[in-house]
């Protein structure tokens, strides 16, 4: 009886043995797998990019003011069109040449109340004031600041003063965010690969990914964290910072 039962034994045995050492591997594998998952470093990408002007324009406008309507009226027609004989002379075509419609202000009091020498005084003042507005479009925007500032100067010696400056229109935000966020992107994981083989570790995937707002830094806007910031009004620099979260392993 003990021959016929003792290799049903050894069998079970070693199956018990094998069936330990699985649970044992694989409880072992379970909580190195629930250890690394706290094995995590968390890096921020930072991406810069330039964005030049894709169009200028030079806007012009004037105020005239009397108490006389039509006079005013009449005044504000002959400055508009010696500005834009200027304009035509100067090589710009009429169609390059926009005018807009003139803002009439009738204020329907003559007097107003200042301060004069430490006491209110009633001061005259013209009814009417008329606003024009011109705009020119620029064909060439890195040249469009020093023919605003030729522009400015000519009509000053002409006494066609008028209040003078240059628009920019730039690309959309959408059109550089896909590759913002890419070089960010990579820009973080070359950190987390530093970050990791000075731990020696290996960088694993990533466990959470925000993407910081994208700000714009030039001329028109301030970012007190964006570097060499462009200094030509028809260039900006987007700037975004991306925070990741990468496994160790």
């Amino acid at each position: 009886m003990e021959n016929k039962f003792q290799p049903r034994l050894i069998v079970l045995g070693i199956s018990l043995l094998l069936g330990l050492s699985l649970l044992g591997y694989f409880i072992f594998k379970g909580l190195k797998t629930f250890s690394d998952k706290d094995r995590v470093v968390t890096v921020k990408g930072l991406a810069e990019m330039n964005m030049k002007a894709t169009s200028a324009t030079i806007a012009l406008n004037f105020s005239l003011s009397s108490d006389d309507l039509q006079d005013i009226i009449r005044q504000t027609e002959n400055k508009k069109n010696a500005i834009v004989a200027y304009l035509t002379s100067k090589g710009y075509s009429k169609s390059d040449v926009s005018v807009g419609k003139i803002d009439v202000t009738d204020r329907q009091r003559y007097y107003e109340t200042q301060w004069s020498n430490g006491e209110q005084v009633q001061v005259k003042i013209d009814r009417y004031t008329i606003t024009q507005s011109l705009s020119v479009q620029s064909k060439d925007v890195e040249s469009t600041e020093d023919k605003t500032a030729q522009i400015k100067l000519d009509l000053v010696s002409k006494d066609l003063t008028s209040n003078i400056y240059a628009n920019y229109t730039f690309p959309e935000l959408n059109s550089i965010k896909p590759q913002l966020i890419a070089e960010s992107t990579k820009n973080a994981r070359i950190a987390g690969e530093q970050f990791a083989n000075d731990s020696q570790a290996e960088l694993g995937k990533i466990k959470t990914a925000s993407q910081g707002q994208i700000s714009i830094a030039g001329n028109y806007y301030y970012d007190e964290e964006a570097t060499e910031v462009p200094k030509e009004p028809y260039l900006q620099k987007a700037r975004v910072v991306s925070t990741i979260v990468f496994f160790l392993e």
